[in-house]
């Protein structure tokens, strides 16, 4: 954002919504998230589903706690049919007053908010949206689209006066956005991996004429300020020993049941040592490291897909594990080890559904399981996938000779 500051001298920072953690237990990280928007100076934020997995009053709450800028203009209260957060806002950002609201689809569940909560069809929330920031003058307008790809084109398309969408709600990413008839539509993908940048060229009365969109990928060569990651760090290490405190005192409950629990390939590899080092030619043994490498080893929405039993019994839990249950390992395909006797007389199957949880999407879209999984096979040491990565192994996580990585 830096970058594109100083190469731009009138710049509008914005967030489509979706930014609510999946899981129950993760309310720290949203109001974190909201925490560190602020702190970007993000000028407007939409509103998706997500937000609303704590009730709207949470929503609320954090809204007026961070006063970041929430807009939604067809998320309306049931009771007062007045929306949940400001329609819309209009901004001066230089020389050009930019008007910036969001929508959310009609077809999704409200969650525990479903009964106290309706949402208005998108098109008649946007014309009269539209048409009230226009006379309230705003000569750039930019929509927050929560309506999946297809619908927010179709909106686009059907409202006119919208010179940008943000399209969202389960977007495959498109780094080159694309013009409909006069919008510029960019597709950032999902989980904030991406910077999307709309450029518009503006005429004597400050109109947009012409647009273009690019994304760009948040690698590791982006640099760093000081202050954000020690803010982020900072907030890191204290959820995670708080996580840390809660899965002690769940593992404890659970090894006094006697449940099924994952125990890590070193304890496979002693009766299976020929699987064992077939599997070290494989990207699956690299999987954790490759997340250290671009700096994702700390990231939720990724740590479940590169080690073994993420947040499960006996599992992975934090980075503390990585030594023995980075990486994807034989548990991950076969089932835990605790459940090894029913599996060792009746073998458990390796099926597409074993891969796509993880090999689909964003994640892997050029995935295909009759032709990747005979490279893994244990009858392949050819090391073909290993070969296709560059990372760099950390020697402290180095155990009986396994590497920590990503797949």
């Amino acid at each position: 954002m830096d970058s594109v500051k100083t190469s731009y001298g009138q710049v509008m920072l914005v967030d489509n919504g979706g930014f609510f953690p999946e899981q129950d237990n993760q309310q720290d990280i949203a109001w974190f998230l909201m925490d560190a928007m602020k702190v970007l100076g993000t000028d407007a934020v939409g509103v998706s589903e997500r937000e609303l997995r704590w009730g709207v009053s949470y929503l609320r709450f954090q809204v007026k706690r961070t006063q970041l800028p929430l807009v939604c203009a067809n998320l309306l209260d049931a009771a007062t049919r007045r929306t949940v957060v400001q329609p819309f806002l209009i901004k001066k950002i230089g020389t050009v007053r930019v008007g910036a609201f969001g929508l959310i689809s009609d077809k999704v569940d409200l969650g525990p908010s479903r009964d106290s909560l309706r949402v208005e069809e998108p098109t008649a929330a946007a014309r009269r949206t539209v048409a009230e920031m226009r006379k309230k003058g705003a000569t750039v307008v930019v929509l927050l689209s929560q309506l999946g790809k297809v619908e927010s084109e179709d909106l686009a398309a059907a409202v006119p006066g919208i010179d940008a969408v943000v399209c969202g709600h389960n977007v495959p990413l498109i780094q080159k956005g694309r013009m409909i008839k006069n919008t510029v539509a960019s597709y950032g993908g999902e989980q904030g991996q991406y910077l999307s940048r709309t450029v518009l060229t503006l005429n004597s009365q400050r109109r947009a004429v012409t647009g273009e969109n690019e994304s760009f990928i948040l690698g590791p060569e982006v640099g760093e300020r000081a202050e954000i990651l020690k803010l982020v760090k900072d907030f890191e290490d204290a959820y995670n020993e708080k996580l840390r405190k809660e899965e002690r005192e769940h593992a404890a409950a659970t090894t006094a049941e006697g449940a099924d629990h994952y125990l890590g390939a070193e304890l496979c590899a002693r009766c299976h040592s020929a699987e064992a080092q077939q599997w070290k030619t494989t990207s699956h043994s690299v999987a954790w490291q490759t997340l250290v490498t671009v700096k994702k080893d700390a990231t939720p929405d990724c740590i479940p897909c590169h080690v073994v039993g993420y947040k499960q019994a006996g599992g992975f839990q934090n980075g503390a594990d990585a030594a023995r249950l980075g990486g994807v390992q034989c548990e991950n395909c076969h089932g835990m080890g605790t459940q090894h006797e029913a599996f060792a007389t009746a073998p458990r199957a390796v099926t597409a559904q074993t891969c796509v949880g993880c090999h689909h999407g964003e994640n892997d879209s050029e995935f295909n399981w009759e032709h990747d999984l005979p490279l893994v096979a244990h009858d392949n040491t050819s090391g073909t996938t290993l070969s296709k990565k560059k990372v760099h192994i950390d020697p402290n996580m180095m155990k009986m000779g396994m590497k920590s990585g990503s797949n």
